[in-house]
């Protein structure tokens, strides 16, 4: 069966979809009210976080825009140190979207939101004219513990910058399966929870955590540079690529420092806390491939040092590098 716009009108069909897919997959005791807001108890300091999802393709190696929305606006609000309790999902689908398509991403995106431990509460669908695509809205809300800060402003002269694996994964899976090139490169997707309770129940003393998303690496440290006031120093023998993904990114002149992800982070620590933290990454599942790639420093701009010893400037993503990666 395919979406039609009369899934969206409001009426019998509209139920049918909400009740068979929707609510097939999303049930629980705040969403089943079927009310027009959701009604949460939260207390203390909160992040709150949204983000929409327009991946092409829908389905890919490692992932799927269901996963990928529930990742995505988790690991925002995880790296400020919160902890994710709440979701929203706004749908919005083009005529023409195969219903089975849908229910396999709704039925992705609940399980990811159950391993992540949030609360989808609250939704809204529509239904436009299109040739079968679909888009996703989430807004996050988290509870910050009382004393956590973290902010790029805390980072200072001496601390180390650990990055949580290989970069370019993701960026490498979406073009790898628009360009029908057959490999073995798998989207890195994934909540990084399990790195954030690792690195806090051991009382590091996190400066600042980003996700690698859009703009890719190079991007993120030039911000997180320039809103703390210092300079950072990268080590390129440092920095890890997967060697299918380097290869990859040769081929078509693409720099992993400006690649997308879905699932590494970068974070700040004091440098007698660094080889701990590393460590403690190591340990789980999305930190394996962690390393410590560089330093803050006295000064301004992000710089890395190359294989040959020379020195170069990291600056921001000039231009599109890939659109619809997430």
């Amino acid at each position: 069966m395919k979406i039609t716009m009369a899934h969206g009108s409001g009426g019998k069909t509209s139920a049918e979809l909400m009740s068979s897919v929707f609510g097939k997959h999303f049930k629980n005791s705040v969403l089943d009210k079927m009310e027009d807001a959701a009604v949460l108890e939260i207390s203390g300091k909160i992040a709150f976080s949204t983000d929409s999802f327009v991946v092409t393709p829908l389905e890919f190696k490692g992932g799927d825009i269901g996963k990928l929305c529930v990742c995505g606006t988790v690991n925002d609000l995880l790296m400020m140190g919160a902890q994710p309790k709440y979701l929203t999902c706004g749908f919005i689908l083009e005529e023409g979207l195969d219903v089975d398509t849908l229910d396999r991403i709704v039925s992705s995106m609940a399980a990811q939101a159950k391993a992540a431990g949030v609360t989808i509460v609250a939704g809204d669908t529509k239904v436009v004219e299109g040739s079968g695509g679909l888009y996703i809205n989430t807004s996050g809300i988290g509870v910050i513990p009382a004393g956590r800060d973290v902010s790029a402003a805390n980072c200072e002269p001496g601390d180390q910058i650990l990055l949580s694996g290989t970069l370019g994964d993701h960026h490498a899976c979406i073009l790898s399966a628009r360009m029908e090139i057959e490999n073995n490169i798998k989207s890195d997707c994934g909540c990084l929870s399990d790195i954030t309770d690792a690195l806090f129940s051991a009382d590091i003393d996190v400066k600042t955590m980003r996700d690698v998303t859009r703009g890719g690496l190079g991007t993120i440290l030039n911000e997180i540079a320039d809103t703390s006031g210092c300079r950072i120093e990268l080590a390129e023998e440092s920095i890890p690529v997967n060697e299918e993904v380097r290869g990859f990114a040769d081929i078509l002149g693409l720099d992993p420092l400006y690649m997308g992800n879905e699932g590494k982070m970068v974070a700040v620590v004091p440098a007698e806390q660094a080889q701990q933290a590393l460590e403690l990454m190591q340990k789980t599942e999305h930190g394996k491939d962690a390393a410590i790639i560089g330093q803050v420093t006295e000064g301004s701009g992000t710089f890395i040092t190359t294989r040959l010893g020379a020195s170069r400037v990291v600056d921001v993503l000039y231009g599109e590098g890939l659109p619809r990666i997430c």
